[in-house]
């Protein structure tokens, strides 16, 4: 890899050419050789890696992710976060990785090509050309370096207000056409989960990074169809293209459901397995859940499915030339997945599509994660309905409403939709302290908070507040809150999660069998990032992936990855914890029901126990590490 290390303290840039097979590997041999185990996330002396797999620019589609590897405000260890369809211009610049240290004076650019680096003072511009946000800062960089832009072919990964003021801020992208300075429909996308923009913003205040340049594929023999279709044959006995879009075929349209993209098939595929209210629907009875898919089908699902694949089929990629995946599916100009919309929509009470496109509009501007904006917004509605918040103290001018058993989806809805708008904006600007401690902390040492601020609403509701919202506990003070699907894998004590690192299916399993299940989904997982490919390629890239990189590079893939950033954690005080929340635990409680466990029933506080020291347990074992299960 040839890494580019920019010191912005000094202003030092140089160049190194290290042997590494991606960016989630360099990155945890930098954290690793610089001892930054108990360094704060914010520590400007901390490690920013940013960068791209090694089969960009060939015959492969869906290899052009950017990965950014960091210690997270949010977990305290290293979390990984990926943009799709960025490296196709970045790999231009002829850099395959930037290692970020030190902090700049004054806001910083990094422009990166075929022909240099410059490091650059520019002050983020959020209201710009009629856009807001990282909209509009986009389009200011656009506008201001065009000259760059147009040279260059160039794509910018920039921050919002979210990075600047809390803790919950994500890297923003979208591909733009230089000459017509126009952005492209549907290729924008973050790299969100843990908080990379907050780590570049406030760790190192550089709030845009933009590359691009002349440099093609690293290796050539990414362009050798032949040689692709070669590898197809030994692996499914069937040509390349046939196996891809048998292997995507969800993502890009599923004639047997009529539908495609994740947001178009997770409602129907899912359907009373959907977590609702900020996971209350776990306790509620099947009837009554299928009544509230019902009207989820009916008022969110279908007004996108008639406008995407009835009416305009406006489907494009992430900006990764040559997938014919399509799977942004774009509703009115407006990219639409699950996790986001979710996130903006039937998790916080509101069952309304156009309703969730304001919310998600705002999320975005503003560089937010969408899915911690969710379980932030739903904890909060969850609160209030607990009485152990007031509406005021949150900056809200009314009270929500988040008791499934009295929602009314046409009417509650659009309350429900206007307050979260409200609290999305409190966040950002601090309105109240409550909300302003929130930016600053995360939910966690925030619950722990509140727990003592307001002793008394606890002690007479009998509810705590880290009770009403589901997350994972890593160490004294990080954690992390989940993707949006019941299942047991995304809150078992794995080491990275907020991504798909997991088993996440909807099953349940003794501990000693499911820890096993989730940890060789995480460590293909963290093996398909480390390449810079799109998970949504997962179904060919995997069983093809060690001959990619023996073909292609005469790399052997590093299946010691994921134990690499569990020894990382351990060393950083940052592992997994027992459950926290009561909620979190009842998400494996509650499916274990589900599906029928005659085995597990979860009747006493020693069963919840078990349960997750035998996964641990597990799992360290399989791993071959050490480590506290307490």
């Amino acid at each position: 890899m040839r890494v580019l290390n920019v010191d912005l303290s000094s202003g030092n840039v140089s160049v190194t050419n290290v042997e590494a097979q991606g960016p989630i590997t360099l990155g945890v041999r930098v954290l690793n050789s610089e001892g930054t185990w108990d360094k704060d996330p914010l520590d400007p002396s901390l490690p920013f890696i940013i960068g791209i797999g090694p089969f960009v620019g060939g015959k492969l589609p869906g290899v052009h992710r950017v990965i950014a590897v960091f210690k997270s405000p949010m977990t305290k260890t290293v979390h990984v976060a990926a943009i799709g369809g960025v490296a196709y211009k970045f790999m231009g610049s002829g850099i395959d990785a930037v290692v970020v240290r030190g902090r700049s004076e004054k806001p910083t650019a990094l422009f990166i090509s075929s022909d240099g680096v410059e490091i650059r003072q520019v002050n983020p511009v959020y209201s710009y050309s009629g856009l807001n946000g990282v909209y509009a800062f986009t389009k200011y960089l656009m506008d201001a370096f065009s000259d760059f832009f147009v040279k260059f072919n160039a794509r910018a990964i920039v921050v919002g207000e979210a990075s600047l003021k809390t803790y919950n801020g994500a890297l923003f992208s979208v591909d733009v056409d230089p000459r017509k300075r126009e952005f492209k429909p549907g290729a924008e996308d973050t790299a969100a989960r843990g908080g990379p923009g907050t780590v570049m913003a406030q760790g190192h205040n550089l709030v845009a990074i933009i590359a691009g340049g002349s440099v093609k594929a690293r290796y050539i023999k990414v362009t050798d169809m032949n040689l692709v279709n070669k590898m197809a044959m030994e692996s499914f006995k069937k040509p390349f293209i046939q196996v891809m879009n048998e292997k995507t075929i969800k993502y890009r349209y599923d004639p047997s459901i009529g539908t495609g993209g994740t947001f178009g098939v997770n409602y129907p595929h899912y359907r009373e397995l959907l977590p609702l209210f900020g996971y209350k629907s776990i306790y509620m009875p099947r009837d009554i859940r299928i009544k509230h898919v019902e009207a989820i089908l009916n008022l969110f699902w279908k007004p996108f499915n008639d406008e995407v694949f009835v009416k305009s089929k406006s489907w494009y990629n992430c900006g990764d030339f040559g997938c014919s995946v399509v799977c942004k599916k774009v509703w009115r100009g407006k990219k639409v997945d699950y996790e986001p919309f979710h996130a903006a929509g039937p998790f916080i009470g509101n069952y309304i599509f156009q309703e969730a496109v304001k919310i998600v509009d705002l999320i975005d501007e503003y560089g937010f994660d969408a899915i911690e904006m969710g379980h932030v917004t739903a904890w909060i509605f969850d609160s209030i309905e607990n009485g152990l918040l007031k509406p005021e103290e949150v900056g809200l001018s009314d009270k929500p409403v988040f008791n499934p058993y009295e929602f009314v989806p046409e009417r509650d809805s659009l309350k429900n939709a206007k307050l979260a708008g409200e609290l999305i904006n409190g966040l950002v600007n601090g309105s109240t302290p409550i909300l302003k401690m929130i930016a600053e902390n995360g939910i966690r040492v925030s619950a722990r908070k509140l727990n003592e601020m307001f002793s008394d609403r606890v002690k007479a509701t009998g509810k705590s507040f880290n009770d009403l919202v589901v997350y994972v506990a890593y160490g004294e003070s990080g954690y992390i809150t989940p993707n949006f699907y019941w299942t047991p894998g995304m809150v078992a004590p794995m080491y990275v999660l907020g991504r798909y690192w997991t088993n996440y299916s909807n099953t349940f399993m003794k501990p000693e069998d499911y820890a096993k299940s989730a940890l060789e989904r995480a460590i293909n997982e963290a093996l398909i990032d480390d390449a810079g490919i799109c998970r949504f390629h997962r179904g060919w890239a995997e069983p093809m992936l060690e001959k990619m990189y023996t073909e292609f590079t005469g790399m052997k893939p590093n299946k010691n990855l994921y134990r690499e950033l569990a020894e990382y954690s351990i060393k950083a005080g940052a592992q997994p914890r027992p459950w926290e929340s009561s909620r979190a635990a009842d998400v494996v409680a509650t499916l274990a029901k589900e599906i029928g466990s005659k085995e597990w029933v979860f009747e006493s506080r020693a069963d919840y126990d078990e349960w997750w020291r035998r996964y641990k347990v597990t799992l360290d074992k399989q791993l071959g590490v050490v480590s506290s299960t307490t």
